[in-house]
């Protein structure tokens, strides 16, 4: 809080002039003051020359946004999206999309090294989908200004804590991006515009016969009946499914349509269960569930993964932090039996759902918390050839001790979080497990949030 404090009370300081030697793991650039003191410097790019303006100062260290480039790096573009800077929801567009790549392959190879003492036997070639509309899932705050009477849907400012006034989103399905100045539109003339915390915007794969586009609406106040009318008749008018959330996401309820399945869907069409070739898996999914938010890098990611742990008709496969079944259900196309374990018992429950909608009758889900002991499990107990690991950015470190019990010779880790792969993979190494390949995935273009994933094996005993 304190610190928050003094970034708001510092008076203006005049411009200073500096270099930039690197970027920090936050995208931010680094360059030190005449005296060696050390700046970050918010907008910076790698051997460029800026006049910046400090932004918060204390002994150890000052922070700066970028005035002027006086000198720019061959690796700056212009920002696709005009709001850039100011929006929150991305902090790279100003560089070039292979520069952010190399930038987040250099986070990956640090934190390997720095965390876990390690570097892989060779990298993997970065997986990389587009670089605009990519974002299916979202949550927007709402903000009503009395005093302007000013309504603002969107992410929150670079640089502070308020909402960015933005009208367009390009880095967000085209559906979601170009719909937040009608969203914008609609509050404003709500009984209630001034109780709308935020809107959980979800897009889903357009498929024949679904609505492929759903809104939640969490309200602070119960709302008036004219403005259930109006929230519905906006998602109607575009055929999309409308929810309010009057508390917590227990709350959640469908008001639009008023009958029909609540789900959205997405394929995955590298993957075809047996007897029906050529259809792909279909997931269904709650607006609310936890989905992975590039669709294209998620089809890839699933292919590559699988390619990876390269599962045998013979084998029995454990799928760890499982969600829905995103990894479990290909896996089932391709291993004797599959064992999904997941910690949050409604996606369990989406887990069957999914594989008896695509007809998979060899994988089987069980809910559990993987940070507590499990191992009187009764899944616990058996033997696993291959396992799959796609834990939240915490990561995995209470599970590694269980990997020699469960005997498999291969694993695959799929990281949110470089720092957590990184400590999780030193404990792999110390269990007897081998770094072989590692590599990054651009599941989300334009920021500093690095997905990677990793592949060990059993190290065989000397001799």
């Amino acid at each position: 809080m304190s610190r928050i404090r003094k970034k708001e009370r510092l008076r203006a300081q005049p411009p200073v002039e500096l270099v930039i030697d690197r970027l920090s793991h936050e995208g931010r650039g680094i360059a030190h003051h005449a005296d060696g003191k050390l700046v970050f410097v918010d907008g910076a790019l790698p051997g460029e020359r800026v006049s910046a303006r400090v932004t918060f100062s204390n002994r150890k260290f000052d922070e700066a946004a970028v005035l002027d480039v006086f000198e720019a790096a061959a690796d700056r573009v212009a920002p696709p999206c005009a709001h850039f800077g100011v929006c929150g929801g991305c902090s790279l567009q100003h560089m070039a999309p292979a520069a952010q790549i190399a930038f987040k392959q250099q986070v990956l190879a640090d934190q390997l090294r720095h965390f876990g003492g390690l570097q892989p036997g060779t990298w993997l070639p970065p997986l990389t989908h587009g670089h605009a509309s990519y974002r299916r899932k979202a949550r927007l705050g709402v903000r009503y200004v009395i005093k302007k009477e000013t309504l603002m849907v969107g992410f929150r400012e670079r640089q502070g804590s308020y909402l960015a006034d933005i009208h367009a989103c390009t880095v967000m399905d085209q559906r979601l991006g170009q719909s937040i100045t009608p969203l914008r539109q609609l509050i404003a003339g709500l009984v209630a515009r001034d109780h709308i915390a935020q809107i959980e915007v979800a897009a889903g794969d357009e498929l024949a016969g679904y609505q492929d586009v759903a809104l939640v609406f969490r309200h602070l106040v119960p709302l008036e009946p004219q403005d259930v009318q109006a929230l519905t008749g906006f998602c109607a008018d575009r055929g999309w499914q409308c929810y309010l959330q009057p508390g917590g996401y227990d709350t959640v309820h469908r008001v639009w349509p008023k009958e029909g399945r609540d789900r959205l869907y997405y394929r995955l069409p590298d993957f075809d269960a047996p007897g029906r070739p050529g259809e792909g898996l279909t997931m269904a999914f709650h607006p609310n569930d936890f989905t992975q938010v590039n669709a294209g890098i998620n089809q890839r990611m699933v292919k590559l993964a699988l390619d990876l742990l390269d599962p045998q008709p013979t084998d029995r496969v454990l799928d760890l932090f499982c969600g829905l079944g995103n990894f479990t259900l290909p896996l089932a196309t391709r291993a004797r039996e599959v064992v999904g374990v997941e910690g949050v018992a409604t996606m369990v429950e989406r887990g069957y759902e999914n594989a008896r909608a695509n007809g998979l009758t060899n994988v089987s889900f069980y809910a559990q918390d993987l940070t507590r002991d499990f191992s009187t499990q009764p899944w616990a107990g058996l033997g696993f050839d291959r396992i799959l690991i796609d834990p939240a950015r915490s990561g995995a470190l209470e599970v590694i001790p269980h990997l020699a019990r469960f005997g498999a010779h291969r694993v695959v880790y799929v990281s949110c979080n470089p720092a957590t792969l990184a400590r999780d993979a030193g404990e792999m190494a110390k269990a007897g497990y081998d770094l072989l390949q590692a590599g990054v995935m651009d599941m989300f273009t334009h920021t500093t949030h690095v997905e990677s994933i990793a592949v060990f094996e059993k190290r065989r005993p000397a001799g």
